[in-house]
């Protein structure tokens, strides 16, 4: 048995990998993780960033409950021993010669490519949305540079018109869009200004969820704090200099004027190397071809993928996450000695805030909804929210990253 290589210093020349990870976020840290626990002996990740992020918690930043050095580690820090970290992004796959081509020229052969590079900000899909953020008036805490800002900017509003978005999907975890929001109304109850603003919400479907039971609190919630919600509706274009947001509802445009601040997530789409390597199917944005429940390609079997980037048909989640690295990491093995491959059954969480203390942890799969065992499975709870707000991180960073869970 080979002895597993020592871990690599960024830009220590890497030419081949028996398994190659493309992105080195939750996805890939905890597959890579996950598999080298299980034996692998030559695992290697490609991610560009010097700075790994948990990226839930930025939710929390941009509500004031959370600060960035809550969020982010040294990539360094978090990846796997035994794997080797090529600093540098994608430019091309050729599934045809198992070859990776990097930004820099780098050539990178693979025996097994995994996919994990998750997704960008399509800001051409909303335009004059860049400029609103770089004016300052319009921000989100799925942007990271913009995180830190958003919460400066809610508690100071006092009056006028406030707009959130749940972005359209695919899009990270985009349900919890409405944390920054409903614990910002929170905020403005307790701070008695809530009366003097006009608080919007655009949804991209008629429910935020589309879980039943669950999204009944969220229905009381905004009428509890007497927001405006705009359903099937969509962001049309942003004016930066006049403050105003385009909306396209099902009753025409509806344009929201003397925006005071505009919390509007970008749409989301893959890298476009991912279409352009022929790697993509027919989803619009980009996302790679692969089979919902293995989370093979469907053209070339020594491609996977997993995470915000894979065409799986669910809501992704770092909970779906979870469940996706156990399917795939016992999927890589058993591929190779031909024995019978698992099934991801859609399994997702989305845990939406309904107060700056109470949060309420929704589950779901492929079958429909999975009720925590508890009486009033959907109910707010400040347990729930501390969960999510304190405990997870730190099953994240200790546990999830090291392929522990």
């Amino acid at each position: 048995m080979p002895t597993p290589r020592p871990p690599a210093r960024p830009g220590e020349p890497v030419t081949h990998a028996d398994v190659l990870v493309v992105g080195a976020g939750n996805a890939g840290t905890s597959l890579a993780a996950k598999i080298l626990r299980d034996g692998a002996r030559d695992v290697a990740i490609v991610e560009p960033s010097p700075v790994h992020r948990y990226r839930p918690l930025l939710n929390y930043v941009g509500a004031g409950r959370a600060t960035p050095a809550d969020v982010e580690r040294p990539t360094a820090t978090v990846l796997p021993e035994g794997c080797r970290w090529v600093q540098d992004a994608v430019a091309s796959v050729d599934a045809g010669t198992r070859t990776v081509r990097t930004a820099r020229g780098a050539v990178i052969t693979y025996t097994t490519l995994v996919l994990c590079p998750g997704m960008r900000e399509d800001w051409a899909a909303t335009p004059g949305l860049q400029d609103a953020y770089a004016a300052g008036w319009a921000g989100s805490t799925y942007v990271p540079g913009s995180a830190p800002l958003v919460w400066p900017a809610l508690k100071g509003v006092r009056r006028g018109t406030v707009v959130f978005t749940v972005p359209p999907e695919p899009a990270p975890c985009g349900p919890t869009a409405l944390k920054p929001a409903l614990m910002a109304c929170d905020h403005w109850r307790r701070q008695g200004v809530l009366g003097d603003l006009d608080v919007t919400v655009v949804l991209p479907e008629e429910r935020a969820l589309d879980v039943a039971g669950a999204d009944e609190h969220l229905e009381a919630a905004f009428a509890s704090y007497g927001v405006t919600v705009l359903r099937r509706s969509r962001v049309r274009a942003v004016d930066p200099v006049l403050r105003s947001v385009e909306v396209d509802t099902p009753d025409g445009t509806r344009r929201l004027d003397d925006v005071a601040y505009a919390h509007v997530v970008p749409h989301y789409r893959a890298p476009g190397w991912i279409t352009d390597s022929g790697l993509g199917g027919s989803s619009p944005a980009g996302l790679v071809d692969v089979d919902p429940l293995t989370l093979r390609s469907r053209d070339h079997p020594d491609v996977w993928a997993l995470g915000d980037a894979a065409s799986i048909g669910t809501r992704s989640s770092g909970g779906a996450l979870r469940k996706q690295v156990k399917v795939l990491a016992h999927n890589l093995a058993a591929a190779r000695v031909g024995r019978r491959l698992r099934s991801y059954d859609g399994y997702t969480v989305m845990p939406v805030t309904t107060s700056r203390k109470a949060l309420m942890l929704v589950q779901a799969d492929r079958s429909g909804p999975r009720p925590l065992p508890l009486p009033a499975p959907f109910t707010p709870r400040r347990s729930a929210w501390w969960f999510d707000r304190y405990v997870l991180p730190q099953v994240y960073f200790r546990r999830l990253l090291r392929g522990k869970v």
